[in-house]
């Protein structure tokens, strides 16, 4: 060894050889940043969705079962009146809401919501049902923004059906 290099110092070839493999670190962050980037917009959009696709079920079922519970000697407009309030309820925390027969997020039309707060039971026609059904044109409407080409991974609508018997 050398004197210079016994110390610590490096010779220019290996110091070309360092930065050669520094350069060729960053073309391969470059090419590989966008993949990873990608990758976790499509998690976050994807989990995002199945929040909400939860969120919409358990909205539903609340819907369908306020109108369910309510005494029978009260108005039908007081019924579906119950039952928009807890479908709204469920789904304010994600900016959603019921009205007319409308589903909206953040005041633009982006589904339907049908609340009948008794109806002949699917399973019975003998029996009365409060039947629930809530659909979200999703691909159409997201929530949140996706990264772009990744909308497509996402389903082009969110439904979900609750039914409650009515005694």
């Amino acid at each position: 060894m050398r004197g210079t290099e016994a110390e610590g110092m490096t010779s220019p070839s290996t110091r070309r050889a360092d930065d050669r493999d520094r350069g060729a670190a960053m073309v391969e962050f470059a090419l590989i940043l966008p993949v990873l980037v990608a990758l976790i917009f499509g998690i976050i959009s994807y989990g995002y969705m199945l929040s909400y696709r939860q969120g919409l079920s358990q909205g539903a079922s609340e819907a369908a079962r306020a109108a369910a519970i309510v005494p029978s000697g009260m108005p039908a407009a007081a019924k579906l009146a119950k039952a928009t309030t807890a479908l709204n309820d469920a789904m304010g925390s994600y900016g959603v809401s019921c009205a007319g027969g409308v589903l909206r997020h953040d005041g633009a039309a982006s589904g339907s919501c049908s609340i009948q707060t008794s109806t002949a039971c699917p399973q019975d026609s003998s029996r009365r049902c409060a039947v629930v059904t809530v659909t979200h044109a999703y691909r159409a409407h997201p929530l949140i923004s996706s990264f772009p080409g990744l909308g497509i991974t996402l389903p082009e609508n969110l439904s979900y059906t609750a039914v409650v018997e009515v005694n």
